[in-house]
């Protein structure tokens, strides 16, 4: 049965040029084009439920889900008769490294495949769909391959697996699709939660650190893996104990204003977020056990809704010109089609999908494939016989119409400054792939190559940089001030550029200066002192937003550049930054 109820989309699923970048908000292809992903999930590959809830009884027998019933390219083209351009394909870390062969159960509609492993099974999924045009994001959903969201050994990336392994088998994923431009996407764990004991957090340095985690591994794909694919992070999905009187709540992407990634490749960035009804910013999703009184996302006004998806998400696609600035991809959204008329379940899917299109947003509906009577979650179901039904049979047709017809902001979108966040907050934060260990036993911070330092606070040690500027590749370090050629800052110990350097990177030892990374150049200009040890010196509206919350900060113009850092060890001073020299370009 074909969808014919949805358009075919605006141009073939092949018109566009691999790989994909970030330009400010906005996904574009190699040629600069906008590419919004319009994205389904084709889940099974992770683990499907054989317990309650909404996928109860799902088996897929370790590979993506309806291989038992349909032929691989009907699937492959009944994602295409949605109008999606894009597949996030979750797998399970076990499942990489599973070498038991499938069942010939789990691939009856595809004989071919009978005696392969999960992971081969899972190379015919990512062939088919690159073949017919299909971008495809690679999804690490879990360590084991078994169903997920609840305490299932799950909750982190390093939960039933070492931080170590759950690296090695992102490299080796990203390795093994290297050569196939159309897989584009790494999305580097899923719904990230607490466990029974333990939260995650978002910057705290520790085993639990996510922020730390996903830096770390989204620059280790792009050094050693594949520097062409899209680095995506989910924020945290769950902290603290779901029982009324204890503190408990989805954190979303709200850690994000105040520490951003910053990746050794500019332009690789995207975050992402899960919203479903029977959920709240403050509700887990439970019923019964872990079910507080907290209103689930249904259960708020029209208004209410699109100020908490502001708040938790979409203020960070919509704040132009910031550190944290980056496309937001709601990677998992979705509705029982069994849900009843005039239900609130029905009028958060239309509210959503309302501000979905308004925000521009970029999106995967969870999930694209289902058995038939098993649940009504799918987008494509198929029965036991292999008869096909699809969401064009039921009310959500409009919604998903809507959401796949509007296109909103096409064509070419231009280069923006990018603006970048250093935090050395508890070892190295080095962007840059042209420097070593310049000051051994230090905290050092540097740059992305075509970056330069253009701010510091004055404690705690953050730093921001932007992309107006030349990039670079040779550095010098300045220790001392030998290239100092006017007092600038009278008093105080200044580390200058050489002549034409600018500053893209520093050290610290606890909260000390303890040297200047500057990159050689050309630039030559007026200098002037910018003061920031007794407030903030910013240009008016604070370009590249607040880089260090509650701290003093100094910053350059934007048609400046920092050549120097000034700080004093005088009685009452911990040699933290004082003044940055600024130079006219």
């Amino acid at each position: 049965m074909l969808l014919t109820l949805l358009p075919a989309p605006a141009a073939p699923m092949s018109d566009w040029t691999a790989p994909l970048s970030t330009r400010g908000r906005y996904i574009v292809d190699a040629d600069g084009e906008r590419f919004k992903l319009r994205s389904v999930n084709w889940h099974g590959a992770s683990g499907t439920s054989t317990g309650t809830g909404h996928h109860a009884g799902e088996d897929s027998g370790r590979i993506p889900l309806g291989l038992d019933r349909a032929p691989l390219e009907e699937i492959v083209a009944g994602i295409g008769e949605l109008a999606a351009n894009s597949v996030r394909l979750p797998f399970s870390s076990e499942m990489v490294h599973d070498q038991q062969p499938v069942t010939d159960t789990a691939v009856a509609a595809n004989p071919s495949m009978r005696g392969l492993t999960p992971l081969a099974v899972y190379d015919r999924v990512v062939t088919a769909l690159t073949g017919a045009g299909l971008a495809v994001i690679l999804n690490n959903h879990t360590n084991t391959t078994r169903w997920c969201c609840g305490v299932d050994g799950n909750e982190r990336w390093n939960t039933s697996q070492t931080t170590a392994a759950w690296e090695e088998t992102w490299l080796t994923m990203a390795r093994r699709y290297r050569d196939n431009p159309r897989v584009v996407g790494a999305d580097l764990y899923n719904e990230v939660r607490r466990t029974v004991w333990d939260d995650p957090n978002w910057g705290l340095g520790d085993d639990h650190d996510w922020f730390a985690a996903s830096q770390r591994l989204g620059d280790r794909i792009l050094r050693e893996a594949n520097p062409d694919l899209l680095i995506i992070v989910e924020g945290i999905n769950w902290t603290g104990i779901p029982v009324d009187g204890f503190p408990h709540e989805r954190p979303t992407l709200r850690p994000v204003r105040t520490l951003s990634h910053t990746l050794t490749t500019s332009g690789k960035l995207v975050y992402s977020a899960h919203f479903y009804d029977y959920t709240g910013p403050n509700h887990s999703g439970a019923t019964g056990t872990g079910e507080t009184s907290d209103p689930r996302y249904r259960d708020l006004t029209r208004t209410e809704l699109s100020d908490v998806l502001q708040r938790d998400a979409f203020y960070v696609s919509s704040t132009p010109g910031r550190h944290f600035t980056a496309p937001v991809w709601i990677s998992e959204f979705g509705i029982d089609r069994n849900a009843p008329a005039g239900s609130k379940e029905r009028a958060w899917f239309g509210n959503f999908a309302d501000f979905l299109i308004q925000a521009d947003a970029d999106f995967a509906y969870w999930p694209a494939v289902s058995w038939t009577g098993n649940n009504g979650w799918g987008l494509l179901f198929w029965d036991s016989a292999g008869a096909r039904t699809s969401v064009a049979d039921d009310w959500r047709a409009a919604d998903w119409r809507r959401l796949v017809e509007t296109p909103g902001r096409t064509g070419h979108i231009d280069p923006v400054t990018r603006w970048s966040m250093l935090s050395p907050d508890h070892g190295d934060f080095i962007a840059s792939r042209h420097t070593g260990d310049w000051d051994p036993g230090a905290r050092k911070a540097a740059c992305p190559d075509d970056q330069l330092l253009i701010g510091l606070s004055h404690t705690g040690n953050r730093g921001l940089c932007t992309s107006a500027g030349p990039p670079w590749s040779s550095s010098t370090v300045v220790t001392d001030e030998r290239y100092v050629t006017d007092d600038w800052a009278s008093g105080y110990t200044k580390l200058q550029c050489p002549a034409g350097a600018f500053l893209v990177g520093y050290a610290v030892r606890g909260a000390a200066m303890s040297s200047a990374l500057c990159a050689s150049g050309a630039l030559a200009g007026a200098g002037r002192t910018v003061w920031f040890d007794r407030g903030d010196n910013r240009p008016v509206g604070g370009p590249g937003g607040d880089y260090a919350y509650g701290r003093y900060k100094g910053q350059c113009a934007d048609d400046e550049y920092a050549a120097g850092i000034a700080y004093t060890g005088r009685l009452g001073s911990s040699r933290t930054p004082d003044a940055l020299f600024c130079r006219r370009r």
